[in-house]
């Protein structure tokens, strides 16, 4: 117990700055960051996204000198999402399972030009390859067919690994994906790819700048109720975080982030195990809105909402801030 004021004063260790930083109890560094980014095709291409201020579609070559600016910042991982080309995507998204296909050449460009010296997370849905956007294939009743597409994300997770991805993640939330995955990552001899699930992804309205940035808006028929998470609930991602422990996920994720600090917190409480939150495009649209209107500045919007991240207790943030935010930490 603390004794009474004045002998505590809780302003005192407020005074000075460094005392503020020996008191801080959440450190954030450019090491807790992972930096989404979206690949295009073609060459010295870049694609500004209109409800991204700020952000881009890369052609490959761009995105090798995004992973390069990323080694040299601090950040230790990318996380790759393609703009398949329309002519590529079909109802059964066999272009998922192309091991050349778009985000098959960004890992080994990344792998060719950094080594080691980063990491590649690649995303494992069938959306960005489906005519039809849903996250798997649709049965003759048009509802998304939960085996099937399993069977599809093990191959699609398959050729990233064989590119070079370190860590594939279903973004997919079809029941028992994980276990699969796993199984067909070990008999691949691929022992040391990681798996970061989606674990709760909840049907969010947050979405929307993602899907002009992989082309999905406008292609998407219906929507994810039936497989993403209802924002009602808490105790239902808690179920769907320990099957996916128990099935191999060697990291999990909450998506979107702010909205669901409670989850990541009850996560991290119960289970123990690296947390990450997805920062998804709305909030960062949101963010880059509020500067706009002369609400705050970016730095400080950035940088306040990042640590409210790390200290409900997650052990990193995709963020399409990561390079802002590593420039400041690095400052």
């Amino acid at each position: 117990m603390n004794a009474a004021y004045p002998a505590t004063r809780l302003r005192r260790p407020r005074a000075t700055a460094w005392s503020r930083a020996m008191h801080r109890e959440t450190v954030l560094t450019p090491a807790d960051l992972i930096w989404p980014l979206f690949v295009t095709e073609g060459a010295n291409v870049e694609q500004p996204v209109a409800s991204l201020p700020g952000v881009s579609r890369w052609s490959v070559d761009g995105i090798v000198a995004r992973a390069k600016e990323a080694v040299a910042l601090g950040i230790p991982c990318l996380a790759l999402f393609p703009n398949t080309p329309a002519a590529a995507r079909s109802a059964d998204a066999a272009e998922a399972l192309n091991p050349d296909n778009l985000m098959c050449r960004a890992i080994r460009a990344i792998r060719d030009a950094c080594g080691d010296s980063i990491g590649v997370l690649t995303d494992v849905a069938l959306d960005p390859y489906t005519s039809h956007g849903q996250d798997g294939l649709l049965d003759d009743a048009g509802y998304v067919a939960n085996d099937i597409t399993v069977e599809m994300l093990v191959g699609q997770a398959l050729v990233q690994a064989e590119a070079g991805s370190d860590i594939v993640a279903p973004s997919d939330m079809m029941d028992g994906r994980i276990g699969a995955i796993r199984a067909g990552l070990e008999a691949g001899g691929h022992h040391n790819v990681q798996i970061m699930s989606y674990a709760a992804k909840y049907a969010s309205a947050f979405y929307g700048p993602f899907r002009d940035a992989v082309g999905s808006t406008g292609v998407l028929q219906g929507d994810k109720k039936t497989y993403q998470m209802d924002p009602a609930n808490g105790d239902e991602a808690l179920r769907e975080v320990a099957l996916d422990l128990a099935e191999g996920a060697d990291s999990v994720m909450v998506k979107p982030g702010l909205a669901y600090l409670d989850i990541i917190w009850r996560v991290k409480q119960q289970f123990g195990v690296p947390v990450f939150a997805y920062q998804v495009s709305g909030e960062y649209a949101l963010i880059e809105a509020g500067v706009a209107a002369g609400i705050a500045s970016r730095e400080a919007l950035v940088m306040e909402k990042l640590i409210g991240f790390k200290r409900a207790g997650c052990s990193g943030i995709l963020t399409y801030h990561a390079p802002l935010a590593a420039r400041l930490l690095g400052a």
